[in-house]
């Protein structure tokens, strides 16, 4: 198993797509996602510790991004969707998205080519942007938001399983800078809590090193960080309780354990597990 670079952390993913669409109660279908994942994928989730048992984790995420997304537009007069690290996501191909809704991916060059290279001929269902970018790049992104800001009125940004890749210097500017533009009025966010960081550390952490793509952000004071910088929860979605009601909980013997000791613990602890890891939707202070 090698993770090289962070776009492998794509390929990764992409896989857990792939197993959950061939489920016959899969949760959606994502018909490019074992193309897209390919052979190395396949390795990194096959060689990586606990590497098929911990997919419930993701699948969930997927699939409540997938909600909020479509709930957003539907509901909330959003015009655009601004896709950050985009990576391998084919939500333009595979989401009953209207027709005149604009999506814009932006990730580096090799990932964006890579995607659209093995789609080929496929059309997305809405209208469809692919922009190469460094993020990381202060002026290359803020050049990028303000071009968006001026073309839509209304944009939902989206980053999903970006943030815990980033230092907490790298999530705050990148926060400031989406903020600076009046029109970006939602952003969706995946979260770690600091006690799952250190669980994700002892099982993966030096395979993501070793790509330089180590974990880093999961704040002490969870979505309080954003406040500082001009975004407020507006709703969180724990990964836990979106499994159970998913039917996509983790397998495990102990699990009955986890639910029992969770049952009994004071409030306090059971709103930090609750709390470990979820999706969040942000909102303009």
């Amino acid at each position: 198993m090698s993770i090289d670079n962070i776009s492998d952390t794509a390929r990764w993913v992409a896989m857990y797509r792939a197993m959950e669409s061939e489920r016959p109660d899969a949760l959606f279908h994502d018909r490019f996602a074992k193309r897209l994942a390919g052979e190395k994928g396949d390795n990194i989730v096959r060689t990586m510790k606990d590497g098929r048992a911990m997919a419930w984790a993701m699948i969930v995420r997927t699939q409540v991004f997938d909600e909020i997304i479509m709930a957003e537009i539907a509901t909330d007069g959003i015009e655009l969707v601004l896709n950050l690290a985009a990576g391998l996501d084919v939500r333009p191909w595979r989401l009953e998205l209207p027709e005149t809704l604009r999506w814009v991916d932006a990730d580096l060059p090799e990932i964006l080519r890579y995607k659209l290279e093995t789609l080929g001929d496929a059309k997305p269902k809405c209208r469809y942007e692919a922009v190469e970018a460094n993020l990381i790049d202060a002026a290359v992104r803020s050049a990028l938001f303000a071009r968006i800001g001026r073309e839509a009125q209304r944009v939902l940004v989206v980053t999903e399983g970006l943030l815990i890749y980033l230092s907490p210097s790298e999530v705050g500017a990148l926060a400031s800078d989406l903020h600076a533009e009046p029109s970006f009025a939602r952003w969706v966010i995946d979260l770690a809590s600091p006690r799952l960081l250190k669980m994700m550390m002892k099982s993966w952490g030096k395979a993501v090193a070793s790509g330089n793509a180590p974990f880093q952000f999961a704040p002490a004071n969870g979505t309080n960080f954003f406040r500082d910088f001009g975004w407020e929860e507006r709703a969180f979605y724990s990964t836990m309780e979106e499994a159970e009601r998913l039917d996509r909980e983790m397998k495990s013997r102990m699990m009955w354990l986890w639910k029992l000791m969770g049952r009994l613990s004071p409030q306090r602890m059971r709103e930090e597990f609750r709390r470990m890891s979820g999706i969040v939707v942000l909102e303009r202070i």
